[in-house]
């Protein structure tokens, strides 16, 4: 017999992530259906980390509208759910008459879409707002922001499971039916890698994957293409130079080419460039566009360094086109008679953190007014809580804090990742985390442990010995993907 739910989320990136929160404020059952280990092991989290203004996205778009929505409302966000998150603003740089027309073209569909503060300042104005930034002149962004969109995915993840979500991961979705049973009541029967469940609703937050789902539940296939890009992740002592996002002007149809970006962390990443790609999961660096990031990157930043690089990275958005032009399109998000109970979201890549939660609550309001249209009522939960606590960092504690920290519990005295003073308490406190994830990249998006300059050279055997001694055996330490093995079988006696 299969399990039987009243909504499936498919995809645990920061959509599917925030459509459970949302979802959590009705008394109904809810399942999270994930084909990784984790939340957020895809785009959510290979990605910049900009709370985004909304400045070159069309008047009038579901982009544009979320975007501005998602923008304003984060502080309040970030406090409920204590993500860190640093309001920065942002400076869209240009040194040509040409970057000058495009930034003032943006400037104005920022205005029409309601984004606040917009304004040209000079050379002089940027250096004084930061020293290391290129750019003859720029806009100034004041509503832009920087936050870690791991730890935004996983706080919303973690605040749904607190209100009663479900979560189950290594459960990749091969195929869904509508079934209906003696007693004429239909639902949808999802067949997943990890057994088939039963929904009255399926919610298609799948991503990258999104077309296949799409097609799976009666709506088109529609037609999608990559544009790839390459980043550099560099030391904190580049951080010490770059206090706020540095972006070039953008190009005639609203994109941007490398720029610098501080992160909430100390860290600086340097990317995207952007290119076409195929490949659902072609996560590949290359030569030739990390020679390309760099002689780009140092327009933006000029304390760029090949001494600070500690890791490269790429993500993928994989945007709505036309497939005959190639236009990209808006977001899509809909519902539909002809597909009952179900609600379609494909194409969300950037602004996709900045509009997560604004596009949850269109979604979760399409599935309240399907049961209400139905004669079913969806009741609030009244023990509904929008707070998510997250102990602070032994790094971010005072002295005294620290000292406390020990004297309660000795486990905060040993030190495993010295990169990032992260200690043994915060590590065993990740692995028992409440979505009850092992994997090393689970415990390094929780507590920044193996993110540091040695990039897990000195703490990964430690946090290894720490699963074994959980009762994780080494076989089943994975690093990120079910097939990441770190260990095949014991190497000595």
């Amino acid at each position: 017999m299969a399990d039987f739910i009243d909504v499936a989320v498919i995809g645990a990136g920061v959509v599917g992530c925030a459509v459970a929160r949302e979802l959590s404020r009705f008394r109904v059952r809810v399942l999270v259906l994930e084909k990784e280990l984790d939340v957020a092991t895809g785009n959510s989290s290979r990605n910049t980390g900009m709370l985004h203004a909304g400045f070159t996205y069309k008047p009038g778009t579901l982009k544009a509208e979320c975007a501005v929505e998602g923008n304003q409302e984060f502080d309040q966000v970030a406090r409920e759910l204590c993500v860190p998150f640093k309001r920065t603003g942002k400076l869209v740089v240009g040194f040509t008459d040409k970057d000058r027309e495009n930034i003032l073209k943006y400037k104005e569909i920022g205005e029409k879409n309601g984004v606040k503060g917009l304004r040209m300042i000079d050379k002089e104005e940027i250096a004084a707002i930061d020293k290391n930034a290129g750019g003859e002149f720029a806009m100034y962004v004041p509503s832009s922001g920087i936050l870690d969109p791991m730890q935004y995915t996983i706080a919303l993840a973690e605040n749904a499971a607190m209100n009663g979500v479900s979560f189950v991961f290594g459960s990749l979705v091969t195929a869904i039916s509508r079934v209906t049973d003696e007693e004429g009541q239909s639902f949808y029967r999802l067949t997943t890698s990890s057994g088939d469940y039963e929904a009255r609703w399926v919610i298609n937050c799948a991503g990258m994957y999104a077309p296949e789902i799409s097609e799976m539940l009666g709506y088109p296939k529609y037609y999608q293409r990559g544009f790839k890009g390459e980043y550099y992740v560099l030391d904190k002592k580049a951080g010490l130079s770059l206090s706020i996002p540095v972006y070039p002007a953008p190009n005639d149809k609203g994109g941007f080419s490398t720029h610098a970006t501080p992160t909430v962390d100390g860290n600086v990443l340097v990317g995207p460039d952007s290119y076409i790609t195929e490949g659902r999961e072609d996560y590949a660096n290359t030569l030739a566009h990390m020679n390309g990031l760099f002689a780009d990157g140092s327009k933006m930043f000029k304390d760029m360094r090949r001494e600070y690089f500690i890791r490269n990275f790429a993500g993928i958005r994989w945007k709505n086109c036309d497939p005959e032009t190639g236009e990209v399109k808006d977001f899509i998000l809909e519902a539909s008679d002809s597909h009952p109970c179900t609600v379609n979201l494909v194409g969300i890549e950037s602004p996709g953190i900045t509009c997560a939660l604004p596009l949850a609550r269109r979604a979760v309001s399409l599935f309240v007014k399907g049961e209400e249209a139905s004669g079913r009522e969806v009741p609030e939960n009244k023990s509904f809580n929008p707070c998510r606590e997250r102990p602070k960092r032994f790094y971010e504690m005072t002295l005294e804090e620290k000292e406390e920290a020990i004297r309660k519990d000795p486990d905060y005295g040993q030190i495993v990742c010295r990169c990032e003073n992260v200690t043994k308490a915060e590590i065993l406190a990740a692995i028992r985390n409440p979505l009850n994830v092992h994997t090393l990249t689970g415990i390094k998006n929780r507590t920044r442990a193996q993110m540091g300059r040695c990039q897990g050279g000195y703490c990964m055997t430690r946090i290894t010995e720490l699963l074994e001694e959980e009762g994780i055996t080494p076989e089943d330490i994975r690093y990120q993907k079910a097939d990441g093995y770190i260990f095949t079988g014991k190497v000595r006696p």
